[in-house]
C-alpha cells in the first residue's frame, strides 16, 4: 500500500486519517499527537489487526476481509459490530474526511443530479431506525457438493444489527424521478485488491420498487453508533432481504438507471443463479441465468453450541433466529430424529418488516446417545426450507439447508 498520501509535508498524519483510524476502532486514537514523525500505525497493516471482530470470528481470507460468525456467536436479538460478518469485495478506504463526504444521486432518470453532504442527510430528512437483515448471497456455500468456487461460508455470514439513516424514497423524491426509472446502483470508495483506481470493485444495485420501500435506508449508524469503518463508515446504503451485497459500503454515488444497472459485478454470473434446475456440476451459458433478489426462508440454531452434552432427562432451551428475504416466517420446527417428525417452535414476531424472528423450544431427549438437531422454518408463502441441499447452482449461492447442531446426551 503507498501510504504517501497519509502524512503532510511535515510527516504527520492527515487529520482526515486519524478520523479514519477512530472510525475503525471506534474511539479516538490515545496519544495521536505523540506518534513519531512518518510513523505508520498498525491500524494501515496488512493484514488489518484493527478490523473490529470477535476473537472467535472465522476470517476465510483478509484481502479482501472475508469474516464469518459460528453460529452461536449470532445469539444475540441484534447483532453485536464484532460478530457482524464481513464480505468485502476490494480494500477499505484509508482516508475518509467527513467534513467532504457527500452524497450525489444522477443517472439517467433523475430531473437533475442532486448532492447531498453528510450534514444535509442528517437535517433535511425524517430519520428513520430498522433492524434488518443482511445476508450473503454465499452464505452455505461451503454445503454444496460438488464444492464451488468462492469463499467457503458455513452459515454465519448472515446479521441483523439495527441501520439509522434515512429512506431512500424520501432523497429521491427530493431529487425528482422521470417515469422511465427501472434501477439504481451504487458507488463506493473501496479500491481495488489490486490497487489500480481505475479498475471497478463492485457496483450494484435493486429494481426501482425495492429502492422505494420504506426499510430501504442511506445509513450513518449501526446499532446507535457511527458505522464501523469495516461495515461502510461514513454511509452506507442498506438494503434489507436482499443479497448483502445490493448494501453498497462507503457510498458517495447512488445512479437512478432507465435499465437494469450494469455496474460491476451486476453482469456475467455474479450473483445469479439458474433460471431452470441443473445437473450439480454443470454451468449453463450466460443468458440462463437470472439475478438474485428477495433471500430464501432460513433459519439458524444458536443455542446451545454444536458439541454441547447434557444429561438424560435434562431440558435444552434450544433457540435461534428465523427469516425470508421480503417475506415473513410462519413457523419453525425442530428435529432430533434426522426429520422423521417435527416439533412446532414459538416463534416472535419481527421486529419491524424484514427483520429476523427469534424462535425457541424446551426440548427433552429421550434417551442416552448422540442427537443431530435440525431446526426448519417455513415462510407466509409456505415455502420450506429444504432438509439437505438444495438446487445445486454453480456460483454457491442461497443454501438454505436445515442447520443441524449435534448434541450428546449422557
Amino acid at each position: 500500500m503507498d501510504h504517501s498520501s497519509l502524512f503532510d509535508r511535515r510527516g504527520f498524519l492527515k487529520k482526515g486519517v486519524l478520523t479514519t483510524m477512530a472510525g475503525l476502532v471506534g474511539t479516538r486514537i490515545a496519544f495521536a499527537d505523540r506518534m513519531p514523525t512518518g510513523y505508520i500505525p498498525l491500524v494501515f497493516a496488512e493484514p488489518n489487526p484493527m478490523v473490529i471482530k470477535h476473537k472467535d470470528m472465522v476470517v476465510l481470507n483478509d484481502k479482501p476481509w472475508n469474516v464469518e460468525a459460528p453460529a452461536s456467536l449470532l445469539d444475540d436479538a441484534v447483532t453485536p459490530a464484532d460478530k457482524m460478518f464481513i464480505r468485502n469485495n476490494g480494500l477499505i478506504p484509508d482516508s475518509i474526511d467527513l467534513a467532504k463526504w457527500e452524497l450525489t444521486i444522477n443517472g439517467e432518470s433523475v430531473k437533475a443530479p442532486k448532492t447531498y453532504t453528510l450534514n444535509d442527510l442528517k437535517k433535511r430528512f425524517k430519520t428513520y431506525t430498522y433492524q434488518l437483515v443482511l445476508e450473503c448471497a454465499g452464505n452455505g456455500r461451503a454445503g454444496y457438493t460438488p464444492q464451488t468456487a468462492g469463499n467457503q461460508w458455513t452459515d454465519g455470514a448472515v446479521s441483523c444489527a439495527e441501520w439509522t439513516g434515512v429512506r431512500l424514497k424520501d432523497i429521491l423524491a427530493d431529487v425528482g424521478l422521470k417515469d422511465d426509472a427501472v434501477y439504481i446502483g451504487y458507488l463506493g470508495k473501496d479500491l481495488h485488491v489490486s490497487q489500480d483506481p481505475t479498475k471497478p470493485v463492485i457496483s450494484r444495485g435493486v429494481p426501482i420498487k425495492k429502492a422505494l420501500e420504506d426499510e430501504t435506508l442511506v445509513a450513518w449508524a449501526m446499532n446507535g453508533k457511527d458505522i464501523p469503518l469495516t461495515h461502510g463508515h461514513p454511509l452506507r446504503l442498506v438494503v434489507g432481504g436482499w443479497p448483502a451485497s445490493v448494501s453498497g459500503k462507503w457510498l458517495h454515488t447512488i445512479s437512478v438507471r432507465n435499465k437494469v444497472h450494469d455496474g460491476a459485478k451486476m453482469t456475467g454470473k455474479s450473483y445469479k443463479v439458474p433460471i431452470n434446475p441443473v445437473q450439480p456440476g454443470v454451468d449453463p451459458p450466460e443468458d440462463q441465468f437470472r439475478i438474485i433478489e428477495s433471500m430464501p426462508v432460513k433459519s439458524l440454531i444458536t443455542f446451545p453450541k454444536t458439541g454441547a452434552t447434557v444429561d438424560l432427562g435434562q431440558s435444552i432451551a434450544l433457540r435461534g433466529h428465523a427469516w425470508a428475504g421480503d417475506r415473513t416466517v410462519k413457523t419453525v420446527q425442530i428435529s432430533f430424529d434426522f426429520g422423521s417428525t417435527w416439533q412446532s417452535c414459538k416463534v416472535q414476531n419481527p421486529k419491524n418488516r424484514l427483520a429476523w424472528q427469534q424462535w425457541s423450544i424446551e426440548l427433552k431427549l429421550p434417551q442416552k446417545g448422540y442427537y443431530e438437531i435440525w431446526a426448519r422454518a417455513v415462510d407466509d408463502a409456505g415455502v420450506s426450507q429444504p432438509m439437505v441441499m438444495p438446487q445445486w447452482n454453480p456460483e454457491g449461492y442461497c443454501n438454505n439447508a436445515c442447520h443441524r447442531i449435534a448434541v450428546k446426551v449422557v
